[in-house]
């Protein structure tokens, strides 16, 4: 009892002791503004990844649909090497996949009327095992199965004597920190454009280069 007798009179003064306060309430709140700083920088990783996926998209259809009069297999090579050269800091190529239709109105019709549109090639490139959601090459041409394909929301359909453009993005996303975050997931775009000046749709192989069919997996 003595000895606490002689620290009685220090109580107050211990109590009132502030000192280590300040490095206590930052212990204890790290993990919290830890979790909160790598949530923050998945995020915006997140977000950069669908705007480059977004612009892949949107470059590789406006790309193809600025080839004027006919277009070549070296035509799809250049527009494919775009697209991979803007999806280098994703490791695009290793992990997603573009496919490039050519999409017309058939004529499968009495008379050579057209009863809906028609994929009248497809090109692909990419590691990524996925399918075009509106079907192969020559998918609509003897029948009505394709009557017009989805982007932006909006369902389009090729006119009379000229095509579109359609590419589908598909991307395996890469977390800067873990899928545990948000998630494994696939970032998927679609775009289209009309082609411009251009009134022969048949795709051409002048240099007899390998064509880089959907059915072939390639990263180069």
């Amino acid at each position: 009892m003595r000895g606490l007798a002689r620290f009685r009179p220090r109580l107050p003064r211990l109590a009132s002791d502030a000192s280590g306060l300040a490095l206590t309430e930052f212990a204890l709140s790290l993990p919290v503004l830890l979790g909160l700083g790598l949530v923050g920088l998945e995020t915006a990783n997140l977000a950069i990844a669908n705007l480059k996926v977004s612009n892949i998209a949107m470059l590789t259809a406006d790309s193809a649909a600025r080839v004027r009069d006919s277009i070549d297999e070296a035509d799809i090579n250049e527009i494919f090497t775009g697209a991979r050269t803007a999806g280098t800091a994703l490791n695009f190529t290793q992990n997603g996949r573009i496919i490039l239709s050519s999409i017309e109105p058939n004529s499968a019709g009495t008379g050579g009327a057209s009863t809906g549109q028609w994929i009248r090639w497809q090109r692909c490139i990419g590691l990524k095992n996925v399918t075009s959601a509106y079907g192969a090459q020559g998918k609509g041409q003897n029948d009505a199965t394709l009557q017009s394909v989805t982007s932006g929301g909006s369902q389009i359909a090729a006119q009379s004597g000229t095509a579109i453009m359609v590419v589908e993005v598909n991307y395996t996303y890469q977390p800067l920190i873990s899928n545990s975050i948000f998630g494994a997931r696939t970032i998927t775009y679609v775009s289209a454009f009309n082609v411009r000046q251009r009134t022969d749709q048949v795709l051409k192989n002048a240099g007899n280069i390998t064509a880089r069919t959907c059915n072939l997996f390639s990263a180069t």
